[in-house]
This record gives structure tokens, sequence and C-alpha cells, in this order.
């Protein structure tokens, strides 16, 4: 299965687990499909990373995607390749934009979520591409401030919203000048502006979650699952490289599942106390889990990778992860992909991309969205 399609399939299962929560229940109340899927696809925080940009490039461009491609009454085939086309876009944007618009507190998946979403709708309208990226750059938004409440996957699913309104109006005649817009985004966000490049495709370095919670928190679930059972493992140290700290920036004592899920010393804790936390996990935040975290020192190491976790217990090493499960150096294979769709959202949805001729409405069936 090519990489689209995994990320494809990975999302839908994760928007059709995650439809039951409050946020996308609440975006629904809008009338928006796509800002309720998109809400829906990225509230469980599990849906695929792209690490080089720090940004979930299926978030925005799936429901673009999917939504439009049923009410056009296209295939599946239709909404794969808009969505690869989109994918690709936010990727290369997110790419050159980073570090800047996470170290300014912008959320790099709703900033350049639009501008993908944008993308992936002017292909299904057949509209003009550089005026709907344009027009969705003069919407796009979002903050690192919204990590850990609903505001999260509300803003992703508005970027989404917003980048099929840009695409819609430029489908209408509407016209911006995307050369000057993007320069305009790039001084006010201190991002890049980019097109995709065929010789480096973000899929490649597309990670599909292994856990539903911040990707940097991810090296700390691994290398604390390693310490379980160990003597004197309570007593630790996690370094991170600087950036986990800005995405992950929630202390030991979270105050719901919602914080949890950006909670290094947190997690790190969980983790030697009951194991690598599943959905269920963040439905409240453990008490024992939060006593022990207070013991978790957590600081920062710009010389390690992005992706690096260091446990020290005392003044010895005993545990690192340069990339964690679901990364592209070590991904997950064909069975435990399975078996997150399948756990996520039952066999069904599993093969549903298999059909290229299907109607893309049936997907979004499948995913109750």
């Amino acid at each position: 299965m090519s990489g689209y399609r995994v990320a494809l399939t990975d999302w839908l299962a994760c928007a059709a687990r995650g439809v039951r929560e409050p946020a996308p229940q609440a975006a629904r109340a809008l009338g928006d499909r796509v800002a309720f899927a998109g809400t829906a696809g990225h509230v469980l925080d599990f849906d695929d990373t792209y690490l080089p940009g720090i940004a979930h490039l299926s978030a925005p461009t799936a429901p673009a995607a999917l939504v439009l491609a049923a009410e056009l009454g296209l295939s599946v085939a239709d909404a794969l390749a808009s969505y690869e086309e989109g994918f690709e876009a936010m990727g290369a944007l997110a790419r050159a934009s980073h570090p800047a618009l996470y170290d300014r507190g912008f959320h790099p998946t709703a900033v350049c979520g639009a501008a993908g979403a944008a993308v992936t709708a002017a292909r299904l309208l057949g509209a003009p591409r550089d005026d709907a990226v344009a027009l969705a750059l003069l919407q796009a938004g979002g903050l690192r401030a919204a990590f850990g409440s609903d505001g999260k996957s509300l803003q992703v699913g508005l970027a989404a919203a917003a980048g099929v309104r840009a695409a819609r109006l430029a489908a209408a005649g509407a016209r911006a000048p995307l050369a000057a817009v993007a320069r305009g985004w790039a001084e006010a966000s201190g991002g890049t502006y980019a097109e995709a490049v065929p010789d480096r495709p973000a899929v490649d370095e597309n990670w599909i979650k292994a856990w539903p919670c911040c990707l940097q928190t991810h090296g700390a679930i691994e290398a604390a699952a390693s310490l379980r059972g160990r003597d004197g493992s309570e007593a630790l140290t996690v370094t991170v490289h600087p950036v986990s700290l800005q995405a992950a920036s929630v202390g030991s004592e979270p105050a719901d599942g919602l914080q949890a899920k950006f909670s290094i010393p947190y997690l790190t804790a969980y983790t030697l106390l009951h194991g690598p936390p599943a959905v269920e996990s963040f439905e409240a935040v453990d008490p024992a889990a939060v006593e022990l975290a207070r013991a978790v020192a957590v600081r920062s190491d710009p010389s390690l990778l992005e992706s690096e976790f260091v446990l020290d217990d005392g003044d010895e090493e005993v545990a690192r992860v340069r990339a964690a499960l679901g990364s592209p150096a070590k991904p997950m294979d064909a069975a435990a992909l399975r078996a997150k769709v399948e756990g996520l959202a039952g066999p069904e949805l599993a093969g549903a991309l298999d059909d290229p001729g299907r109607p893309a409405s049936d997907l979004l069936a499948l995913a109750a969205l």
C-alpha cells in the first residue's frame, strides 16, 4: 500500500473514533462538514505527522478531499489524487517554515493547512490553484497556545474549511496575486513560502503515530516502556530537543486528558506504571502517574535530534530513542497498522481504499462523518 493510502486510511480511522469527542460535536453545530470532519480527524492527536515541519499533513487535506469529492459525486481515486497534491503542497510549506512558525508560537498544521486544503480542493473543483492558495493564505492562522484544549483540533478543522472556501472563491472568479500574498504572509508569520518538489516527497518522511498524543512525547514513551519493572527507575531525567518542550509544554500535573497528551513527565510516568497509552488512557488523568511524574525532571539539549529522547537515572543513561515507533526509521508493520485502524474503527474501514472506483461518499459514511 502506498504511503498516501496508509496515511489517508489512518486519518479516516482517527476521524471515525474522534467524532464522539466534544470538539467535533461542537464543530458539527457550524453546519460545515469540512470543519466537522477536520476536527474529528485531529482531536485524538493520533493522526499522521510530518516531523520536518511538525505538521499533521492529512488533518486539513483529507477532509477537504473526501468531503468535496463526495459532494461532487467523485470516486476514491479522485479524492486520493487531490489529497496527494494537497499533502505535498502543505508539506513543502511546513518544511520551509520550520522552525520559524513554531518559534513564533504558531501551529503549523493550522497555518499551513489552509493552503494544503486549498490545493486539494482546487484540483477537485478545477479552480485556479495559485488564486486558491493566495486566498487561503489570507485566512491562515492557529496558535500553539491552543495545545491541550479543544482549540487545537478546532483550529485545524477551521483551516481545512478555509482552504475549501478559498478554492470555491477562486472557482467562482475571485483572484488574488500569489506572489504578493506569499510575501506578505511570510513577513507577517515568519514562515517561508515554498512549492512541493518531486525529489523530496513529504510522504517519505511521514510518521504514522503509535500512540494518541503529541509526537514530541513519543520518544519518552518508548524509552520509558523499555524500563518497566526496573528498580530505581522512578527517579529520572528526560532530555529532549528544545522543540519538544515547545510542543509538549505541560508540566507534571495536567488538568485533564487533553493536557496529559502534551506532558512529557506525565506520559513518562504513565508508561512506567501502565505501559504506553491508548485512546482510553486520556479519558481522565491517572493520580498515580501524576504522583510519579513529580519525580521526573525534563531538560533540553539542542544537540539532540528533534525526535530524540534520553533518559537518565542519576548519572547513568538508561535509555535513548532517536526515532520512536511509527517514524520512517522505525515504521509499524502491516499487521500493526491494520490493528490500529481496526481498533479505532473496525475491520471494514481497514480496506476502504482498496477499490479506486468506489464513491468517496462511502468513506464518509463508514467514518460517520
